[in-house]
């Protein structure tokens, strides 16, 4: 009788476990050479359902995809034109701006999330926490906010794509995103966001690390290990060039 009854408990049990993402990255690594000209990431992978297989009569979830680079501190000013000359005004410190972020969703997020959820989540470019470190008035503040996005969109380096995730069955998924030429290295992380009803029902992080290669990446290493030296033989070479230039011009 115990064995038989030990099944019939594990189903209620098993029924009431949240589904599992399990996500991937075309590349785990991107190197940056003197010919890079941009990259095109494919961001994919499964949900697992308890029992293997969709529930029945519950909505489709949507698929949330956040490709975020290593945050760093920026100072931002604003350009203010006085007696026809274009000098710098106020300004805003942050602590934390991403340096790249790319979302990709399967339907508009303002459709998927509610305004607290994203703001917890940092879903969307309105959601980002910037970390601004004055005390400027919240409008100053949301001000320079929106600059900063709009810049680091018109460079590439802020995407937003709300119809780039297809899920197929309910089951698979997949999005593209594109990285562009003047991405900053370092450790990227490809965050994957089930949701269901406005609730995050699962989530799962991959790293992507995006590094110069070549003499593209000895000259970062000897910037960052020799500063003072980089800097005089990058002024010895500025020198050498110029006089090579100028020994050029007059023997022509």
């Amino acid at each position: 009788m115990r064995r038989r009854i030990a099944p019939l408990l594990l189903v209620p049990l098993l029924t009431g476990q949240a589904p599992v993402l399990v996500p991937d990255v075309s590349q785990r690594a991107i190197d940056i050479a003197y010919s890079f000209t941009g990259a095109e990431l494919l961001l994919f992978g499964a949900i697992l359902y308890p029992g293997g297989r969709v529930p029945a009569g519950e909505k489709p979830a949507d698929i949330v995809v956040v490709v975020k680079g290593p945050t760093q501190s920026i100072l931002l000013r604003e350009k203010e034109k006085v007696a026809g000359i274009w000098v710098n005004a106020a300004h805003a410190r942050y602590r934390s701006a991403p340096s790249f972020y790319a979302i990709a969703s399967s339907r508009p997020i303002g459709q998927i999330v509610d305004e607290r959820t994203r703001a917890i989540y940092e879903l969307g470019l309105g959601s980002l926490q910037l970390s601004p470190t004055s005390s400027d008035a919240p409008e100053v503040q949301a001000r320079f906010g929106r600059g900063l996005v709009d810049l680091r969109q018109r460079a590439g380096l802020y995407l937003e794509d709300p119809h780039a995730v297809q899920v197929t069955d309910g089951v698979l998924y997949r999005a593209r995103v594109g990285i562009p030429a003047r991405v900053p290295v370092g450790r990227f992380t490809a965050e994957t966001f089930l949701i269901r009803d406005g609730r995050v029902l699962a989530a799962a992080v991959r790293d992507i690390d995006i590094r110069k290669s070549g003499f593209e990446r000895f000259v970062a290493r000897a910037a960052e290990r020799s500063e003072i030296a980089y800097g005089l033989v990058a002024v010895g070479l500025s020198v050498a060039l110029g006089w090579i230039a100028g020994w050029v011009a007059r023997r022509l």
